[in-house]
């Protein structure tokens, strides 16, 4: 099959080489023309594990190109991809305006039947919305799909090699052909290809993101009550999980949820519903909860120094809102490091994929480490915001030498509370008890 991907982000990149590796041939569209010459020139522009493999051998074998021609891509191909970017407005409504004005520009290059195929997260409504973008420049027949992505940055060439399922919304029984054709490479092993209406299938994929989101908040919110009354966060959390009703993923309490989905799809969600005159008091509470629970070490660390963080130095371990990729889309770290540097401190961080990435953010103001262990040098305290798996089982003892105080607040409960206890650490983590050293 002849496939157009129109976008090369995170979304666009993986599913445009994922398809290929079936033997479709693909054509991915991007308007950065330095973007695409990267591509061209075989340079993958993301980090995601597993991806690069792919890549290569793909381009390799002809099957997976990049070009900035969306006229050459759309008369090639019969399925057309937008992959592209929706964010969120002021007002939290996602932005169409990339989605809309690519549709807009495809009804003007089509010759003959295509099917359009959003793979952007969108609100309810956008299928007909692009529907009536391509229609007004076409007389030709078309039709517009709904195929939202459950990729996790991390894993997302496994999860779309071997998806849980598939979710397609279309009312059209050729449309409905074409896309089972595509992915029943993906489903051999019995995962369901869901079809239902465009409009269910755009609510599924908000819902999904949101549900997530909640889990994770409610887990925190559990998390900062223990503090309070001394429980253990961890014993809750598995003695919760083993219920067969609640499962154990997304149970892990930390710094709060970040990346490029979950908080704009929370936004998008809840203004959905405003705008059909319904209050989604859960989400707008999830949302609260979120952007207390990424500072929420800020305030623990201003407590260990009696509230006086002017001239300290705190090492970071990790900047990325998650291990295994380079994405610091609303990555709690930054919102973290914000306040510290407002607060007086100084900075000295360390991330083994997201550095380059918060440079281009941050420039000069912090200081990058070759190591995670270099970002500890004379610094006064260690904060973790990311469980990269290098951090789970670091060196104390020379982490004890390079440190001005044995002083590590963990927002991702890395470590156990014996050992910390049994090294004489001051060991602050999320909703267990605090370890203090004993003289």
């Amino acid at each position: 099959m002849k496939i157009a991907v129109i976008g090369t982000g995170y979304v666009g990149l993986v599913s445009g080489t994922c398809f290929a590796e079936t033997g479709n041939h693909v054509i991915c569209v991007d308007n950065n023309a330095e973007k695409v010459q990267k591509l061209q020139n075989e340079e993958i522009t993301i980090y995601e594990p597993g991806l690069e493999t792919l890549f290569h051998r793909n381009i390799s074998q002809g099957r997976l190109e990049f070009t900035t021609d969306l006229a050459d891509a759309v008369a090639q191909s019969k399925l057309i991809f937008l992959a592209l970017p929706t964010p969120p407005d002021e007002d939290g409504s996602a932005d169409l305006s990339y989605v809309l004005g690519v549709a807009e520009e495809i009804g003007k290059l089509m010759t003959e039947y295509k099917v359009i195929i959003d793979k952007s997260t969108v609100p309810v409504g956008t299928a007909e919305k692009v529907q009536k973008a391509i229609a007004q420049h076409t007389d030709c027949e078309f039709d517009v799909v709904s195929n939202p992505e459950f990729l996790k940055e991390g894993v997302a060439v496994d999860d779309f090699l071997k998806p849980d399922r598939v979710v397609i919304g279309t009312t059209s029984e050729k449309a409905r052909k074409l896309m089972k054709q595509i992915y029943d490479p993906y489903v051999r092993q019995g995962n369901p290809i869901i079809f239902m209406n465009e409009r269910s299938a755009e609510m599924t994929k908000y819902a999904a993101n949101s549900y997530l989101a909640t889990r994770i908040t409610f887990m925190n919110e559990i998390a900062n009550l223990c503090e309070i009354v001394g429980a253990d966060v961890d014993m809750v959390r598995r003695g919760i999980g083993s219920d067969m009703r609640i499962g154990k993923r997304f149970l892990f309490p930390g710094i709060g949820y970040g990346g490029s989905c979950f908080p704009k799809d929370v936004k998008a969600l809840r203004k959905t519903a405003q705008e059909h005159n319904y209050e989604f008091r859960v989400l707008s509470s999830v949302m609260e909860v979120n952007d207390n629970q990424r500072v929420i070490l800020v305030d623990k660390v201003k407590n260990y120094f009696d509230g006086n963080l002017e001239g300290k130095t705190i090492a970071i371990w990790g900047l990325s809102f998650k291990p295994n990729t380079d994405d610091i889309r609303e990555a709690p770290a930054l919102y973290m490091i914000e306040k510290l540097l407002d607060a007086g401190a100084k900075i000295q961080a360390f991330d083994p994929e997201a550095m380059e990435n918060v440079k281009g953010i941050l420039g000069e103001q912090i200081n990058y480490s070759k190591n995670q262990y270099d970002a500890l040098q004379k610094a006064d305290a260690l904060v973790i915001a990311t469980e990269w798996t290098m951090f789970r089982n670091p060196d104390f003892e020379l982490m004890d030498k390079l440190l001005n105080n044995k002083v590590i607040f963990d927002g991702r409960n890395l470590y156990s509370l014996d050992v910390m206890q049994a090294q004489n650490w001051y060991y602050q983590s999320i909703g267990r008890s605090l370890i203090t050293p004993q003289n």
